[in-house]
């Protein structure tokens, strides 16, 4: 049976992606932070592990991409899924009742304009959205409520007073699924995710993006990450689609001449609908 690690617990919006892309049948970790998932990954005690790395709104999860990098973690996967914020509460608890609404950071965010609204609610961050749902029921905290998904509040028996409270309906989070090996050969592999550096040569940046045009490859994402060791150099974090695997690796084997650093982070198939 496959281990997958997530970061947070069971009715997570990681714990939805781990049975959407593995079904039922697998052993499951839970961490309250990437970092520890990270390194679950990297010692084989989680044989895959589910990771946010972008959302729609908010945009990217940068320090996910050092720690994939860091721990020289394998994308095998990635998965998509709508993020639908609920307001929950313990059962009898109204609207009015609530002092507190706790969750992570990001689901705060991206509901914003339903808080401004409701001026008396302080907000709290906390490192997991299902978390707060599973306190609030096992302590019945009746002036505190919880943002989370559907599947939280069935899980911990809580009442959902307000549905869908994110500010913008169609928000999206990408998910990758990473692994300390890489994918098995023999799957269809049509994108990859790509880090490099450049030297401050003019058009190093604009080189390298045409030899992907070249080759035929579409830039889907693009990210710089400052280089910690070197003050002003930057890393470039590439996600490419391609249709033929060797325009794929020709493109990558000119690249890797021009490039000071070339780290290839995973190549696995896209699931972009």
């Amino acid at each position: 049976m496959k281990t997958v690690g997530i970061q947070g617990i069971k009715g997570s919006y990681h714990d939805q992606v781990a049975k959407d892309y593995f079904g039922k049948s697998f052993f499951l970790n839970e961490f309250l932070s990437f970092d520890d998932l990270a390194l679950s990954v990297s010692k084989g005690k989680s044989e895959f592990g589910v990771m946010a790395i972008e959302n729609s709104i908010a945009g990217s999860i940068i320090p996910n991409y050092a720690l994939i990098d860091s721990f020289n973690l394998n994308i095998v996967g990635e998965y998509f899924i709508n993020i639908n914020h609920q307001l929950m509460v313990l059962p009898g608890s109204k609207i009015k009742d609530i002092k507190y609404v706790s969750s992570h950071p990001m689901a705060l965010l991206q509901c914003k304009d339903f808080f401004i609204k409701h001026p008396h609610i302080t907000l709290v961050e906390e490192k997991d959205t299902a978390g707060v749902a599973k306190l609030i029921s096992k302590n019945k905290i009746k002036d505190t409520a919880a943002i989370a998904s559907i599947q939280a509040a069935k899980m911990y028996g809580l009442d959902i007073v307000s549905k869908n409270i994110q500010t913008i309906k169609k928000n999206q989070t990408r998910f990758v699924i990473v692994s300390k090996n890489k994918i098995e050969k023999g799957e269809m592999l049509n994108k990859a995710s790509l880090k490099f550096s450049l030297s401050h040569e003019t058009g190093s940046l604009a080189a390298v993006l045409n030899i992907l045009k070249q080759y035929n490859l579409n830039l889907t994402k693009i990210q710089s990450l400052p280089i910690i060791e070197i003050p002003w150099k930057y890393s470039f974090f590439v996600d490419t689609t391609f249709i033929s695997l060797d325009d794929f690796n020709n493109a990558v084997n000119i690249i890797k001449n021009q490039a000071e650093s070339f780290k290839i982070l995973g190549v696995y198939k896209n699931k972009m609908k």
